[in-house]
């Protein structure tokens, strides 16, 4: 089996840097599992990597699509599969980095998604309900039949909870069912999977609230009004570190209260990521109240013994 390290954990945990940093030293190429950077002109809310942070490693599958397309994690794993591939083929180690627990389960377990059934006009109904009634009301819907694969959602991420209710809807089966059932060679790679936390909550959290304040100071707001002006809908319309703006825009709340709220729904994103996370026991913890230093030691010492 060929090598694939992941790097993953909650946002703003330092998953680009360590990422990086292995990369250097095991002539690796970043595979991104970011749901969010694959999409042009969002760069400062989806903390994507610039070309100082990259250091010359390439990075794939970041702005590969317009704000206004869609994006399925059944398009996303038939992409990083083929770029993993070819990463493999020319002698460099794939290591596969993000935080969007989905993405990664689709790679690390090799699930297929031909066979999962589709309906246009079902799903159709389904955008009109979440427009109506809001993507939480849809994630609750979704946490009542599929409570596993709903942990792991965020409400802004309504085309994925659509979708897990459509499958849902159609055949009577949860989507978490269908993954398990589709996995055709779970060890399609030899992982290595390490993950950033913090045993101390309160340090992730405060490295959240700074990083909102650092892209708020980068021209967050003038990115975010670009997006909001051009009417952009779909997937990328939900994405966390935009929405919360735009009650600004609209004048129903201050740039205080909106920049608040934004940390408020990172928070609950980063807590969902862990939860996510957690469950997966292939991933080995690398805790950063040690130091970033002593993380990155670790790291090297896996990937030494595990690739």
């Amino acid at each position: 089996m060929r090598p694939l390290v992941v790097v993953c954990g909650p946002t703003a945990s330092g998953k680009t840097k360590l990422a990086v940093d292995l990369a250097l030293t095991h002539g690796g190429e970043v595979v991104s599992a970011d749901s969010m950077q694959v999409y042009r002109g969002m760069d400062i809310g989806t903390a994507k990597p610039t070309s100082a942070e990259m250091r010359g490693v390439a990075h794939h599958l970041v702005d590969i699509l317009e704000p206004g397309e869609d994006f399925s994690v059944a398009q996303y794993a038939k992409l990083a599969r083929e770029t993993i591939a070819d990463i493999h083929a020319r002698g460099k180690l794939p290591i596969l980095a993000g935080g969007t627990g989905l993405y990664i389960k689709a790679i690390a377990d090799n699930i297929q998604y031909t066979d999962m059934p589709e309906d246009e006009v079902l799903r159709k109904r389904l955008r009109n309900e979440a427009d109506e009634l809001g993507g939480g009301a849809l994630l609750e819907r979704l946490a009542k039949v599929d409570p596993m694969l709903a942990e792991g959602l965020h409400q802004n991420d309504v085309g994925r909870i659509i979708r897990a209710l459509e499958v849902y809807e159609l055949t009577g089966e949860r989507m978490s069912v269908w993954q398990e059932r589709s996995r055709k060679d779970a060890a399609g790679y030899k992982l290595c999977m390490v993950g950033l936390g913090f045993r101390d909550r309160e340090l992730l959290y405060e490295r959240i609230g700074q990083r909102v304040d650092a892209m708020l100071g980068a021209g967050l707001l003038d990115e975010a009004k670009t997006l909001y002006d051009s009417g952009f809908s779909g997937t990328a319309a939900q994405a966390i570190g935009y929405k919360e703006l735009f009650g600004y825009f609209r004048g129903e709340v201050s740039l205080e209260e909106a920049a608040e709220r934004l940390k408020q729904e990172t928070r609950r994103y980063a807590k969902r990521q862990l939860t996510w996370f957690r469950r997966d026991g292939r991933i080995n913890w690398l805790y950063l109240d040690d130091g970033y230093d002593a993380a990155l030691a670790e790291a090297r010492g896996l990937i030494g013994e595990g690739v």
